[in-house]
């Protein structure tokens, strides 16, 4: 449990004891003492006997104040149903303090009543309108909330039942770069002691290993060796870089007095931890220190407080561990609330998650994410759902790439918390297409090159059909260039998406024949004239974009037309129509010397191939379209013969221009 006596805040006690009265005047008192010492559990069963000895008439004012107070006692113990269940009562018997509406409002948030959560946070809005800033940033949680899970992350979170008892495991840690042993506290029925904890009912926490068998799999929990875990809690752990020294956090218990948690170090040696040794930050011994974590680099300590000077609650703080004197620092407004921050990790020097309720949430502790940016300041970024939930969501810690573990109270009315695995799966992004030659037929054994602008270079053969497939990075611009021997290259320019989802691209790639004529299609004149029409410019381009991703080739640039007019007018009229292709990509910039225009009149009918007999079945491959074929044709047949003849070509004449 995240509120026992070393995981969580620790409240000011109750300072207004209740004036006693013959009934059950004592048992009362008891229960003020059993709070005011942090021992929620037992606090928390004295209450409920009182509160049921209460006449709900003739005691409406106590009873409301005792329900009240065993509501903060549930809400210690992460109850949230009773602890809501509490705060209505203090409501309807009329307990004054306007806390009552915002506490309720946090427990039915922790509770997923995403709507009942509103109405109270508006609630204590109207009786505490300059506290706007908690209730507004409650609201806003709890409207994140509504949506989390129409809009989930794509993390993959389950729970880790191989670590988990029938009590409370929470805050796993990794130890050591190869991330198959994995330290966490547990409140396990085998743990050291006897006794049960006044503050949750459960035995003390002790720290507990797991680790990989040869085969990579994970072997069942045991408590650590040596003399770490004692009668007292000890739990949420850090190590240094090196593993050699451990930072845990172990309970400050003594009779009669305020439960309080510190931070001790213990030493790793013959395979075995040594007895805890207390880690001084300040002389100060009222406040509560807790929930070490180390950063890579071996120099700071992170960890939770509410010693003075913070934001409220429990606030981050850090301190140098090289040299402490004058180090010690909170770590600001960014990441600090008026609320609790706590549970810090630090995977890099300048990236922490830690767990908050003072952020906005979907309810209790939720995991948060913080990048330093280059001025000082954090970048913070809740981690959504299902990472977060509604309860207690705490913890983390990550193990290869974006893997780990994390602890969560979901779902176990109890308020135990247990152990959660996480994974944020590889996005599948591909993109795939057909490497084809001008009359669409699959081009074999071809190489296709892809690079990307964040450095990456790959080069891959296409399947004998012609396909091929590359996996991609999201965000990323790519030049495509696909290549055959007996064809000019082809090249391709795009950016993948930047969206969290999977996709797949598709793009293919036609590449022209060096052995024989290629057709452009879509180039278009008026009739009798060699001008060309504007709808021309995109195959126009084509040929261009063709030229410069091959600058070594030098082409004919061939017109053709019907079998209608004179031979000697319909050589002049392509000659002419050839010219002005020529032209169009002098203009584009494409060196004249690389370009020989070439009309050819009706001097060579189009042999059908396997694309235009697709295309047109009344004919078959291999048709020559002469004069004597067409006429033979229906009409329509003719007309759609003479389409074909009517073409603009271009021929590739040598594969070495400017290359010695």
């Amino acid at each position: 449990m995240r509120h026992n006596s070393i995981y969580m805040r620790y409240t000011a006690a109750i300072l207004c004891a209740l004036l006693l009265w013959s009934c059950g005047g004592a048992k009362l008192a008891v229960a003020d003492e059993q709070m005011e010492r942090g021992e929620y559990y037992d606090a928390s069963r004295t209450y409920r006997g009182v509160y049921n000895k209460l006449k709900k008439r003739e005691e409406r004012p106590l009873r409301g104040e005792v329900a009240y107070k065993m509501g903060l006692c549930y809400r210690k113990l992460n109850m949230s149903a009773r602890a809501s269940a509490a705060f209505q009562n203090a409501l309807r018997y009329s307990y004054p303090d306007s806390l009552t509406h915002l506490y309720l409002a946090q427990s039915l948030q922790s509770e997923g009543r995403y709507r009942d959560a509103i109405n109270a946070y508006q609630d204590y809005l109207a009786t505490e309108p300059r506290d706007a800033a908690v209730a507004e940033t409650g609201i806003a949680g709890c409207r994140k909330g509504m949506g989390a899970k129409a809009s989930p992350t794509r993390y993959v979170v389950k729970q880790a039942k191989l670590f988990n008892s029938r009590r409370a495991d929470f805050s796993p840690m990794f130890a050591g770069d190869d991330h198959d042993v994995l330290y966490f506290t547990t409140t396990n029925e085998k743990v050291t002691g006897s006794n049960r904890s006044e503050i949750t009912g459960m035995k003390k926490g002790d720290i507990w290993v797991a680790r990989k068998n040869e085969q990579g799999q994970w072997q069942r929990p045991e408590a650590v060796e040596g003399e770490l875990n004692t009668e007292h809690d000890e739990g949420i752990i850090s190590f240094s870089p090196d593993g050699s020294t451990m930072y845990l956090t172990r309970a400050r218990r003594e009779p009669n007095a305020h439960t309080g948690v510190e931070i001790f170090t213990s030493q790793r040696g013959d395979a075995k931890w040594s007895a805890p040794v207390k880690f001084e930050i300040t002389a100060d011994t009222l406040s509560s220190y807790g929930h070490p974590a180390v950063s890579p680099d071996g120099n700071w300590l992170i960890f939770a407080s509410d010693m003075p000077g913070g934001m409220g609650g429990l606030d981050l703080w850090r301190i140098n561990l090289k040299e402490r004197a004058g180090t010690l620092e909170n770590l600001g407004e960014f990441i600090n609330t008026p609320g609790d921050e706590c549970f810090p990790y630090m995977r890099a020097d300048s990236l922490l998650y830690f767990a908050s309720d003072g952020h906005a949430g979907l309810g209790g502790l939720d995991l948060f994410r913080a990048e330093q940016t280059p001025s000082g300041g954090w970048n913070i970024t809740n981690m959504g759902y299902p990472v977060n939930s509604a309860s207690d969501d705490f913890g983390i810690t990550f193990g290869e790439g974006e893997s780990g573990y994390f602890s969560s109270n979901r779902g176990d009315g109890r308020g135990y918390d247990h152990l959660y695995s996480f994974v944020l799966p590889d996005l599948k992004i591909t993109i795939s297409g057909m490497v084809l030659d001008k009359d669409e037929e699959p081009v074999p054994n071809s190489v296709i090159r892809i690079v990307g602008d964040d450095g990456s270079n790959q080069k891959a053969a296409g399947k004998a059909d012609g396909s091929f497939s590359f996996p991609l990075q999201r965000g990323v611009r790519y030049v495509m260039l696909a290549g055959a021997k007996g064809y000019l290259n082809a090249k391709q320019e795009f950016r993948a998406d930047t969206a969290e989802v999977d996709a797949e691209y598709g793009v293919d790639f036609i590449l022209a024949s060096i052995n024989k004529p290629n057709v452009v299609d879509n180039i278009f004149y008026d009739f009798d004239k060699a001008t060309l029409r504007p709808e021309s410019k995109t195959a126009l381009d084509s040929i261009v974009q063709v030229l410069r991703d091959n600058p070594n080739v030098t082409i004919e640039m061939a017109s053709h037309t019907d079998r209608w007019g004179s031979e000697e007018y319909n050589q002049k009229l392509s000659q002419r129509r050839a010219q002005s292709v020529i032209d169009y990509l002098v203009a584009a910039g494409i060196r004249p010397e690389r370009l020989s225009p070439q009309g050819y009149g009706k001097s060579r009918p189009k042999t059908i191939t396997k694309r235009l007999a697709r295309r047109y079945p009344q004919f078959k491959e291999g048709d020559v379209l002469n004069e004597e074929f067409i006429l033979s044709l229906p009409e329509e047949g003719q007309e759609v013969a003479d389409q074909i003849n009517r073409r603009t070509e271009f021929q590739v004449l040598s594969i070495d221009y400017h290359m010695y």
